[in-house]
């Protein structure tokens, strides 16, 4: 049996549910969506579709595992890595130090620089990597340089704006606790808000990282060094069997790395 409602009170009606009216433009925007785009469904299922994709794959068998291309993609997966590390602890860094004046540490402050810091952010993580990457290339020339870059770039806004909230969003009580003893602000920061999300920007951090190993293979594309360039130098030539190697030292590599990362955020949430 339904519990009784308190006395004068009714029940709303489903059509006055916010959720409900929220599912209900969620899906009728991806109707719209199905409709506007050109979805060949059937030439893509079609057999000769599949009996070309299927060929295609063939194609990268056997791969390619001669002494000197596997050197060439050890070095280019060490830049790959490379890269995603130096770009991930540049953006940690850089959003630490814009974090604080981009969120409100007490209720009642007027934090100027609020506003104008979110905004930062917001444009910095606005621009994929792919768009930084390529601009940079102009000024810092091909190689992963540009690379590092893009990528610190991008995700500076990402962490600036996830550091902010978490400090934010922190419990306020150990801060009152301190400012009532007549503590200043430095000290409330030190030793009781950011011991509160120091476990949770290192979290998001490593899970940027993560993110950071799959962007820096692809800015390669554009000439930003590592595998992406090796596997786009290769692929335009249409050697299809180091194509194949170095697609699996990509997947390889990023499997590493989600591992690795998995098992060091488990640790930090114990």
């Amino acid at each position: 049996m339904k519990p009784a409602l308190p006395s004068g009170l009714r029940a709303p009606a489903p059509w006055r549910r916010p959720g409900l009216w929220f599912a209900a433009g969620v899906l009728a925007l991806v109707v719209a969506s199905a409709a506007s785009l050109d979805l060949q469904w059937q030439q893509f299922l079609s057999l000769e579709a599949l009996h070309s994709m299927g060929r295609f794959l063939g194609e990268f068998y056997p791969p390619d595992l001669s002494p000197g291309l596997l050197r060439q993609v050890l070095v280019a997966s060490w830049e790959t890595l490379a890269m995603s590390l130096l770009g991930t602890g540049l953006a940690a860094l850089g959003g630490l130090l814009l974090a604080l004046p981009a969120s409100r540490m007490q209720a009642g402050e007027r934090a100027w620089l609020r506003t104008p810091t979110r905004w930062l952010l917001n444009a910095l993580r606005s621009i994929p990597e792919l768009v930084w990457a390529t601009l940079l290339l102009i000024s810092a020339g091909l190689g992963p340089f540009a690379g590092t870059l893009a990528l610190a770039c991008h995700t500076l806004g990402v962490l600036g704006r996830l550091f902010a909230e978490a400090l934010e969003n922190a419990p306020t009580g150990p801060a009152e606790a301190l400012r009532q003893q007549g503590v200043g602000r430095v000290q409330v920061l030190a030793y009781a808000s950011l011991p509160q999300v120091l476990p949770q920007w290192l979290s998001y951090t490593l899970y940027r990282w993560e993110n950071n190993i799959r962007a820096a293979a692809v800015l390669g594309v554009v000439g930003a060094g590592g595998l992406g360039q090796l596997l786009a130098f290769h692929m335009g030539l249409f050697h299809m069997g180091k194509t194949a190697t170095i697609l699996a030292a990509m997947l390889l590599m990023v499997a590493a790395v989600d591992a690795l990362s998995l098992l060091a955020r488990r640790a930090l949430m114990r």
